[in-house]
């Protein structure tokens, strides 16, 4: 079957605003399903808002065999203070620069392995199969796919192998931190400012706490790719006015974590460390991702990649989070690889651009690796 032309389909998904909140995906699944029904695709939808709606999309699959996966978010961030040069859903092109919001973050990549799943979709259909997981809510942590791999499993079934479509200048990546957000309180009681004798001060509770984890320390390892896990304090907040004792005051901690890390862990070592007089409370948990380079079919990733970027790619990681945290475990762990054409520097700036080449590059690529597994399928996809 004709495929789309991805960098049209690029374009056609940049114009559509789906900045989130409110992110209104719906527009992107509507596009897509008309592209992949044609196809042969079954096309399910699961919302988990008014318009907030994420699509699955399979093709094929041989019994005892998992199929092939991708997955990629339609959202967007908002656009920021700084003016554009660019109309942000023109989707403009000028020489190879292919601008909007989203082009890179993650729409160029959504288009691209679209493209490549429906020109060999006959390929596909006798083989073990393909499963498009487009997901709504991503950018602000992941809800849509957590709640789809919570509440609509049957719809994702299990897959031999995930390709994160995020953006990586088409560099294949191992895997990325886990991101652990806490909200520490502290409660007081309130007093007349100028009798603080009279009161319980929540403020100065916290700033002890701050303190003990400006030196807190983790007892796991460096990752030798991921590095040691991080902890940082990004806001506090306490107390109504100037002339009160604060009887209440929270702080929250950013945690990034490496591979095989615990949360649960984590959060007990928190509580020995912060004592009784804090009570900790979990605003996002998800977890890492990290396949080993010596794995089969990363290999075979590594080795496409190398063929059409012209060299062998470094195993690297990265310490922002995606939709591969929430659909592992669903999916059933099967190995991951973060690969996509969008520019890996400009998600989430302003005139955000990615490159047409890149995206035909990205087609390429991934067009390689669906046909590398279906050739490969009992070493790669049988089920266990």
């Amino acid at each position: 079957m004709n495929a789309p032309d991805p960098i049209e389909l690029t374009q056609s998904l940049v114009r559509l605003n789906t900045i989130n909140p409110p992110g209104h995906e719906d527009q992107c699944v509507e596009l897509l399903a008309d592209l992949l029904s044609p196809a042969g695709f079954d096309c399910r939808t699961h919302n988990y808002g008014p318009r907030r709606t994420s699509l699955v999309a399979k093709i094929g699959g041989k019994p005892g065999h998992r199929p092939l996966a991708f997955t990629g978010h339609m959202d967007v961030v908002p656009l920021g203070a700084k003016a554009w040069q660019h109309d942000p859903f023109a989707a403009t092109i000028l020489g190879d620069q292919l601008f909007g919001r989203g082009s890179s973050d993650m729409k160029s990549g959504i288009a691209a392995f679209v493209s490549a799943a429906i020109a060999g979709a006959d390929q596909w259909r006798d083989g073990p199969g393909l499963t498009l997981i487009l997901t709504a809510g991503e950018e602000t942590g992941c809800e849509g796919a957590f709640d789809l791999a919570r509440t609509a499993p049957e719809l994702l079934g299990k897959a031999g192998a995930l390709i994160v479509g995020e953006p990586t200048s088409n560099e294949p990546l191992l895997g990325h931190k886990g991101a652990y957000w806490l909200k520490a309180q502290a409660s007081g009681v309130t007093a007349h400012g100028s009798m603080p004798h009279l009161g319980e001060n929540a403020i100065y509770k916290l700033a002890r706490a701050a303190l003990a984890l400006e030196d807190f320390a983790f007892d796991t390892p460096a990752h030798p790719l991921m590095g040691a896990a991080t902890l940082n304090v990004g806001t506090a907040r306490g107390g109504i006015n100037i002339n009160s004792v604060p009887d209440a005051a929270e702080l929250t901690i950013d945690i990034r974590t490496v591979a095989e890390q615990d949360h649960s862990h984590i959060y007990r070592c928190l509580c020995n460390k912060l004592g009784g007089q804090i009570q900790l409370s979990t605003l996002l948990d998800v977890g890492s991702v990290y396949t080993a380079p010596t794995n089969a079919w990363m290999q075979d990733v590594f080795a496409v990649c190398g063929q059409h970027l012209g060299s062998t790619p470094v195993g690297k990681t990265v310490s922002y989070f995606t939709d591969a945290a929430a659909l592992k475990a669903p999916l059933g762990a099967p190995p991951i690889v973060i690969l996509g054409p969008g520019e890996a520097g400009m998600a989430h700036q302003t005139d955000e651009y990615c490159l047409v080449s890149r995206v035909h590059q990205g087609v390429a690529i991934y067009r390689d690796l669906i046909t590398r597994y279906v050739d490969h399928a009992n070493t790669f996809s049988s089920a266990s």
